[in-house]
């Protein structure tokens, strides 16, 4: 009699090359390099609800950066002509680094722009750190952004997330950078809103009041990130999808950016595909930007809940 058993595909998001329906993975071509990410460290002054990094007081999984770790990879884009690039700052909480502000120096007398991540909170606002990065937006200008994390327009939701208070002094900061002429971004979730252009109009509404000079219709200046839930089951992407979709994959994050991370107890720095997937080993793709460049296999949760599915990026 004819075999009719089914074969045995793997768990969903396990297999490198293949679904759990047996069905090609699909993966992305590196392009170009038009992001290179620092993760200055886990470490963070809060602790969020639903934070992708798992970021707090206590998370040192990643440490911080130092010029020693970020000098080699800044020489790796001079010495590949990929420059000038964006240079983007990520955590935790970046100015809990003491190295912060140097490292923007570095990046930005490279001649890339740089853009920092920031819930511009009581680290940000320490008189030293504000003195160092008035310094640098009058010698740089406009070639520095600051992308402020405000998940919400009002405070019962922003403050659910972050914790009592934490929606105040982030306006704080906002109010501070506005009126000291940064130029700005800011980071909300689009799960927490009513709707998108309702999102759009209150935070319009609340940068208008505290005169931050961010135009809440520009998807690249208010960016309103999807939800990732590790605990979800989001369909795989296979091959087939970039027809389905009519997605090019070269649009997807991981064919333009990478990420500069230092593990714990590592001796040096390594890069990984993805500034959203810093604690799984498939992602992790040396110690160099050029080694690093090889097809990234689209096998997390967060791949097709973020990238695909939800068509955003980290990057401007």
């Amino acid at each position: 009699m004819p075999d009719t058993a089914q074969p045995a595909w793997p768990a969903p998001f396990t297999d490198p090359d293949v679904t759990a329906r047996g069905e090609a993975r699909a993966s992305v071509a590196f392009d170009r390099l038009k992001t290179l990410w620092f993760n200055t460290g886990t470490l963070c002054n809060i602790e969020c609800v639903n934070c992708y990094i798992e970021s707090s007081p206590k998370n040192e999984r990643l440490v911080y950066l130092t010029p020693q770790d970020v000098s080699p990879f800044l020489d790796e884009i001079d010495a590949m002509g990929a420059g000038p690039v964006e240079i983007g700052f990520t955590g935790g909480e970046p100015f809990l680094n003491p190295h912060m502000n140097t490292l923007t120096q570095m990046a930005l007398e490279r001649g890339h722009e740089a853009l920092v991540l920031t819930n511009a909170m009581r680290p940000m606002m320490r008189p030293a750190v504000r003195e160092g990065l008035k310094a640098l937006q009058r010698r740089f200008g406009d070639r520095l952004t600051m992308r402020v994390s405000l998940d919400h327009h009002s405070a019962a939701v922003h403050d659910a997330e972050r914790g009592e208070g934490a929606f105040g002094d982030t306006l704080k900061g906002l109010a501070w950078l506005a009126q000291n002429g940064f130029r700005l971004s800011c980071a909300g979730r689009i799960a927490m809103a009513e709707s998108e252009a309702e999102a759009r109009a209150g935070f319009a509404a609340l940068f208008a009041r505290i005169g931050a000079d961010i135009p809440a219709d520009d998807p690249a200046r208010l960016v309103l990130f999807p939800e990732m839930d590790p605990s979800g089951a989001p369909p795989e992407i296979t091959t087939a999808c970039w027809g389905i979709l009519d997605l090019d994959p070269k649009t997807i994050m991981c064919a333009s950016s990478r990420m500069v991370v230092r593990r714990k107890g590592a001796a040096r720095a390594s890069v990984i595909a993805c500034t959203l997937l810093p604690y799984d080993d498939a992602f992790e793709l040396g110690g160099t930007i050029a080694g690093s460049l090889q097809p990234v296999k689209l096998k997390h949760k967060f791949c097709a809940q973020f990238c695909v599915l939800g068509g955003a990026s980290c990057s401007t």
